[in-house]
């Protein structure tokens, strides 16, 4: 999809859009795969920021939008904004909306102290949490979880600033007996270890922006042999997405110097915990040992 394209039929509702721009996605430019991830990540803004304001947060100048809209088959951004207006009006609220009101339930920041900055982490750690709670399909959870639960072996890799997630997940899957191998990017062997996954185990990958380019070639050559995969990433139009058997999106919102990890971490050891259930026969309280507990 380059910046000029043919008259093309406009896709009619929200869900057929967002169907052409996953389709199409590869193909586009690098200015419009911008501002493709910042639509599916943020369909609440969309529908209700101008185009200026969007053009601002996503860092692509608003004659871009106007020409993404050309592109798919719209007279402007105007006509495939309405398809964003009309979802909103059956979906739960968007990240900013939710920060505003937990700002304006606990007050709104007054000081610029260490406290204020952390206030500030909390306040939106917390929307990022219940936006999870809304976007995530429980019957992608299930699955993950009975993907798990069957592997003869459970595959990590994740690399960056996804490190502390597939550490967490190699702790606790480690203390529930399961048989795990983390792909430790130290000597250049995680490629190679990579080689000995079978189809009756699991890789379980972890990657966000920017994506590390040994993540995202293990996770391509392991499903090339029918390994299923289960991902956690920021977006559906992840490079990890057509390769995963699970994927999760967990949008990372821009709002200090580094994206926080609270909703992946948490979407980690929630999966651990449905696992230990699974493990336990205790669906009640599960419970996962800790090592100064032996």
């Amino acid at each position: 999809m380059s910046t000029v394209e043919e008259k093309v039929k406009a896709p009619k509702d929200y869900e057929e859009l967002i169907r052409v721009v996953h389709d199409r996605y590869e193909q586009m430019s690098k200015s419009y795969q911008k501002i493709a991830l910042y639509l599916t990540q943020n369909p609440n803004d969309v529908a209700v920021r101008s185009v200026n304001a969007i053009a601002e947060s996503s860092g692509v100048h608003a004659s871009s939008f106007v020409r993404f809209g050309q592109a798919l088959g719209y007279e402007g951004f105007k006509d495939l904004q309405t398809l964003f207006q009309k979802r909103l009006s059956t979906a739960a609220p968007g990240f900013e909306a939710r920060v505003k009101a937990l700002e304006t339930e606990l007050g709104a920041r007054t000081d610029r102290s260490e406290f204020g900055l952390m206030r500030d982490l909390v306040v939106r750690d917390i929307a990022s949490l219940q936006e999870m709670l809304t976007a995530i399909p429980p019957e992608d959870l299930a699955e993950a979880v009975n993907l798990l639960e069957k592997a003869d072996v459970i595959y990590l890799i994740g690399q960056l600033r996804s490190a502390p997630v597939v550490e967490l997940l190699r702790y606790i899957l480690t203390m529930l007996g399961k048989r795990c191998t983390l792909l430790d990017p130290g000597g250049g062997l995680a490629t190679h270890m990579a080689r000995v996954i079978r189809p009756q185990d699991v890789l379980f990958a972890v990657s966000f922006r920017f994506y590390a380019n040994e993540v995202v070639n293990v996770v391509e050559e392991v499903a090339s042999r029918g390994v299923p995969i289960v991902a956690i990433s920021d977006s559906t139009l992840s490079p990890l997405a057509k390769s995963a058997r699970v994927l999760f999106a967990v949008p990372e919102h821009e709002y200090t110097f580094s994206r926080s990890l609270a909703a992946p971490m948490c979407l980690a050891q929630a999966l651990t915990v449905a696992l230990a259930a699974r493990l336990q026969n205790n669906g009640i309280d599960p419970r996962i040992p800790i090592v100064t507990g032996q």
